[in-house]
């Protein structure tokens, strides 16, 4: 029962861990996007307008205003 415990009590580094790993790994790619001159402005301005749109989606499902 004692090992039980101790499992339990690692679970939740775990979790973060995984987390962490997926960050990094899904971010990674685009840190290679950027070492190009030309990719600078481009990934950017693709990154806000999806965050805009996610925005204004949520404000309208949601009657905020």
């Amino acid at each position: 029962m004692n090992n039980l415990w101790k499992n339990i009590k690692k679970f939740p580094l775990f979790i973060i861990s995984v987390f962490i790993g997926f960050f990094l790994t899904t971010i990674q790619p685009f840190f290679k996007l950027l070492k190009k001159r030309k990719n600078r402005i481009i990934i950017p301005t693709i990154i806000t307008i999806i965050l805009i749109i996610i925005y204004n989606t949520l404000r309208l499902m949601l009657e905020i205003k």
